[in-house]
């Protein structure tokens, strides 16, 4: 099925018991066993199904059939929010002691948690120079467990050369985790070009109204824990909290999930509720619609942005003096993200002058939704960065990130004049 499809009927057949068309919502803490023989089956991870929803949950469970058939991914696991995703995703790939390699261009949380909460958990995080393959080549060793990534980088706007950054983590026997949150699936699905692990903030655009938090991972299925086994040890070696059950044997292509699963979130508890999956496959079902407008929009404000005499720069890979350019055109299939940055002319102070005049935009820090959305980055989410950090983040003094809605595109661009007049 093709991802409009896909994002309305994947994951889901018709309850076999009232008939519901719709996804129900499971509101249950725990599950009934036939027997302590069945229970006994599915607390060893032998037997198919449900013990508690801190583990799983039947509509939960549509919710992540239906993303990872819309990254075309084996399985997914989701969690309480974005952040716990990139967390629970790196986590179950590394131990005390190793490494990863990220690029430095990366949504300010995201960093936060690489630069000093995981050094701080025994794992350290090298930063590379650039979003380049090569500069990503120079830092892994023997001691290093993953690459990571953001298709597009928040609020830089960069797009990652996916396919180069695979090969360099495969030639050297590690995974590639990539944040797909910007790009969504709908216009790009990293798994296509190399990527092992995709996460989401599912409260962005596959979310799409503001309302719900949520997270997912989603498993290529094609790493080989096994090929690898000397460098990823607690996949192919029994784990004694299972009674020496080992992942990469049990499971097959889908260890990495199973094993987040029975690890990360059983003992780590970040659970997305069954309402918050339900409100999530909502927004999902019209994901590629609302895309496309965000699209479209988002070219027409670049545009304006662009000539505007009081706009000192744009990034948006959308327009042919981008240098990701020529990636939009391979990886997004000539398309642009509606997310974008703009640097008001004035510097720091008119940036928050144009920032405090909006009045359709909404000054707040999300991204994704069907309104347009504006933040200054310096002062909200790149705030406990050093300005050197924040610049080698992509983030400057002046800047303002912009996710552009789908409102009608004259009412937006009449907002962003007048708020600009208050700016310069």
């Amino acid at each position: 099925m093709k991802p409009e499809t896909i994002a309305i009927h994947s994951g889901y057949d018709v309850d076999p018991t009232t008939k519901a068309v719709a996804v129900p919502i499971y509101q249950t803490v725990a599950y009934a066993f036939d027997s302590a023989e069945h229970a006994a089956a599915l607390f060893n991870l032998e037997a198919e199904g449900f013990r508690y929803t801190r583990i799983q949950n039947p509509t939960t469970a549509v919710l992540e059939r239906r993303v990872a058939a819309l990254e075309g991914g084996l399985e997914a696991m989701c969690v309480s929010s974005g952040q716990a995703a990139v967390n629970y995703a790196v986590l179950n790939a590394t131990e005390l002691g190793c490494n990863i390699v990220s690029v430095p261009l990366l949504y300010g949380t995201t960093h936060t948690l690489f630069a000093h909460i995981l050094p701080g958990q025994g794992v350290t995080v090298r930063f590379a120079k650039s979003d380049r393959p090569e500069s990503i080549a120079e830092l892994i060793d023997e001691k290093t467990k993953a690459v990571f990534c953001e298709s597009v980088g928040n609020p830089a706007g960069n797009i990652c050369d996916l396919e180069g950054i695979a090969r360099v983590a495969h030639e050297h026997g590690v995974p590639l985790i990539v944040d797909n949150t910007v790009a969504s699936p709908i216009l790009l699905r990293p798994i296509e070009y190399g990527a092992d692990i995709v996460v989401h903030s599912l409260t962005k655009f596959l979310g799409g109204h503001g309302t719900t938090l949520g997270g997912a991972i989603v498993d290529s299925g094609n790493f080989d824990w096994k090929k690898n086994a000397s460098r990823f040890p607690y996949f192919c070696e029994p784990d004694h909290s299972y009674h020496g059950l080992v992942y990469a044997d049990h499971f097959g292509r889908a260890a990495y999930i199973a094993r987040c699963r029975s690890v990360y979130l059983r003992t780590g508890g970040a659970v997305l509720s069954p309402l918050s999956s339900f409100l999530l496959l909502q927004g999902i079902e019209t994901v590629a619609l609302r895309v496309e407008r965000h699209v479209e929009n988002g070219r027409k404000v670049a545009g304006f942005l662009r000539d505007d005499f009081r706009v000192e720069w744009v990034k948006y890979a959308g327009h042919p003096e981008s240098p990701y350019h020529a990636l939009a055109q391979k990886y997004l299939h000539g398309k642009a993200c509606s997310l974008m940055s703009v640097g008001i002319k004035g510097g720091y102070e008119a940036a928050v002058r144009f920032h405090d005049a909006l009045k359709l935009v909404t000054r707040l820090v999300n991204l994704g939704d069907a309104k347009s959305l504006a933040c200054h980055p310096a002062s909200t989410t790149h705030r406990q960065m050093s300005a050197e950090e924040q610049r080698t983040a992509g983030v400057l003094p002046e800047m303002i990130r912009i996710s552009v809605g789908i409102e009608h595109i004259d009412d937006i661009l009449e907002d962003l004049d007048q708020a600009l007049a208050a700016a310069v």
